[in-house]
């Protein structure tokens, strides 16, 4: 019995006398004989515990991952605050494929971006599956790659082809970021918050008592009528999208869709119609690509097109867009010379845009025979132009107020429109400009503002039009777009003047009209007279728009802060409780302004839009590299090669 286990023991024994062994080997057999040893529960109690110790060590270590890109985050902020305002210390990211548009360019002449971000981002909607963030400003050999987004911060219209959708402009001063890393929009500025206020109480008074009607009367709360074609509804449309006014925007695209009509027995005026409906169908239909708008567009260009239909080619001033013909006006067969020569911007993108090229044609045989007319002065154009006979007429009178103004404002537009290829526009807009220099800026006294008056046969008047305040901003944007610089200090110092009709009225706002004292007609301390008939307010936009762009162009704050003041001084005398806004008589009353209880469709479509632009720090809500402004301050496309 006992010689088995006696051998068992001895070999035991005499593996021992060999000395003990600590190979791996030999280690591996023990451990595996004592595993062998446990009890099949044993060992899936150990199993088990084993693989739940290997899940919490891999959670711990995401856990510990993600506390270590914080702490590098917090650092970055860190090194961001140390570096002074608008200074971001970002840390470069792995560069893809996908992210090379994902950097903002900004244009070295206009305005850098402030840190105070602009945009009403509550509005923004999700973006739509495959939608992808653009940068704003593209290299021309993206041009052709451009993602269809939509925003209500401000869409930016595309540039190049009217049937690729446009391209958003939603980041703003983190230039460098990723747009992953955007947690969420930053909110507007207060001033543009106030003027987003300001274009409610007037909408309100629309809305509720002129609904569809052209203009409001907020103070007897009706309507007036001038085409019976919503003039303050369409009007509007590209303002409200631009300020992110949602509701608002798609109450009035209803309307469009369902009430808008234009077969109707109407006579309208061919400009009137056209920098108001046609430009504002144009630019909304850039802004959202809804292709309603280009309907709209193409329907009352088409309608337009008979007031072309003259012996001289010149148009007629008015057309009946339900009969289809034209004429002039009953009084005269004359039409004004900015009436004819500035509808070419919105019916030279009506023909770019559908193919069609009669509207172009009809408009650029305009020019080209204006081009060649005698009657100017030193490229200056008189005030009226026969349709029958072609020719000026009223010979030796030029201002750059009405029934002028607008010629100059489309000559440089119309080359910036072209890509700044049809130079035959900057030809006539530089001999303009130096016919102003030459014939019609003087400085007044005792302050010595500078100002631009008007020539009638020879003699200087120096009687300067609220309407003349659109150019400090048109010779700031040739300036921007590579003009000889003097036209900068024009621009500058007739900015001046502009807010100084402002300031010198004791309502803050300006008259229509502005009388300048010459050297030595005057000893007060103002420089500026204003005639009784003179005084009224109709709420103009043409100061405002030039201090958008003056401030777009230097980032001089005091441009903001004279915007601020008349923006107030609207609220304070031309306000009407209950909803709406109403020109007044006299702008030297504190005590009667005589309100005249009419809003002018350009308040909401120009002036709330240009002052809320003005109050924003963001140069790519609306682009002044992307797309040009029409006379009543509607956005349309520059045109690139």
């Amino acid at each position: 019995m006992y010689s088995p286990q006696r051998r068992d023991f001895l070999s035991v024994t005499v593996s021992q006398a060999e000395g003990y062994n600590n190979s791996k080997g030999w280690r591996r057999k023990s451990c595996w004989r004592k595993w062998k040893q446990l009890s099949r529960f044993q060992r899936n109690i150990i199993l088990f515990l084993c693989v739940v110790l290997a899940v919490c060590t891999v959670v711990s270590f995401s856990n510990l991952g993600e506390h270590w890109r914080a702490l590098i985050s917090q650092s970055e902020e860190h090194y961001e605050s140390q570096d002074g305002p608008g200074v971001k210390a970002v840390l470069p990211a792995p560069k893809r494929e996908e992210d090379s548009d994902l950097m903002l360019l900004k244009p070295p002449a206009q305005k850098p971006r402030r840190p105070h971000k602009r945009g009403p981002p509550i509005l923004q909607p999700p973006p739509t599956p495959g939608q992808k963030v653009e940068d704003n400003e593209q290299r021309p050999d993206q041009v052709e790659n451009q993602q269809p987004v939509i925003s209500w911060r401000g869409a930016v219209i595309d540039p190049v082809q009217p049937s690729e959708p446009t391209v958003n402009k939603v980041q703003k001063a983190t230039a460098a970021a990723p747009v992953a890393n955007e947690k969420e929009p930053v909110p507007i500025s207060e001033r543009q918050e106030a003027v987003k206020e300001a274009f409610r109480h007037a909408w309100k008074g629309y809305t509720e008592h002129a609904w569809g009607h052209d203009e409001l009367k907020p103070i007897s709360k009706s309507y007036s009528e001038w085409f019976g074609l919503g003039l303050t509804l369409i009007d509007a449309l590209d303002t409200m999208w631009i300020m992110g006014l949602k509701e608002e925007f798609e109450k009035a695209r209803e309307w469009v869709g369902n009430r808008l009509t234009f077969d109707k027995n109407v006579d309208v005026n061919l400009f009137e119609s056209t920098i108001r409906i046609l430009g504002g169908l144009l630019s909304t239909y850039h802004l959202t690509k809804d292709p309603i708008f280009l309907d709209k567009a193409k329907d009352i260009g088409t309608r337009l097109l008979p007031a072309f239909n003259t012996p001289s080619k010149v148009p007629f001033s008015d057309v009946n867009i339900g009969r289809g013909t034209a004429h002039p006006p009953r009084w005269t067969s004359d039409s004004t010379v900015a009436e004819v020569t500035s509808v070419q911007l919105e019916f030279r993108e009506l023909s770019r845009i559908t193919g069609d090229d009669r509207f172009q044609k009809s408009v650029d045989q305009v020019t080209q025979h204006v081009h060649s007319l005698p009657g100017k002065r030193d490229g200056l154009v008189p005030m009226f132009i026969n349709t029958n006979s072609g020719q000026f007429t009223h010979l030796g009178v030029f201002t750059l107020g009405a029934r002028a103004d607008s010629y100059y404002e489309y000559l440089l537009k119309q080359w910036i429109q072209s890509g700044k290829k049809e130079n035959g526009f900057l030809e006539d807009y530089m001999q303009a400009i130096e016919g102003v220099k030459k014939n019609l800026l003087r400085k007044s006294h005792p302050n010595q503002l500078t100002f631009v008056g008007e020539l009638s046969h020879g003699h200087f008047s120096p009687k300067m039009d609220h309407l003349v305040c659109f150019l400090p901003g048109t010779l700031a944007l040739g300036a921007h777009n590579g003009i000889t610089a003097d036209h900068m200090e024009i621009a500058t110092a007739l900015m001046e003047t502009c807010y100084q009709m402002y300031k010198q009225m004791e309502t803050g706002l300006s008259p229509e009209i502005s009388h300048f004292f010459l050297s030595g007609a005057q000893k007060g301390s103002k420089d500026i007279d204003v005639k009784p008939a003179d005084r009224h307010n109709l709420l103009r936009p043409e100061t405002v728009e030039s201090l958008f762009y003056l401030y777009r162009f230097t980032g001089d704050t005091k441009y903001q802060d004279w915007g601020w003041e008349i923006l107030q001084s609207f609220n304070k005398y031309t306000r009407v409780s209950g909803g709406g806004f109403t020109s007044i008589n006299n702008v030297q009353s504190t005590e009667n302004p005589e309100p005249r209880d009419k809003m002018e469709s350009f308040f909401l479509g120009e002036t709330l839009k240009y002052l809320y632009l003005l109050f924003s720090d963001d140069v790519d809500l609306i682009n002044l590299d992307k797309f040009v402004f029409n006379t009543e301050a509607h956005p349309l496309p520059i045109w690139n090669s």
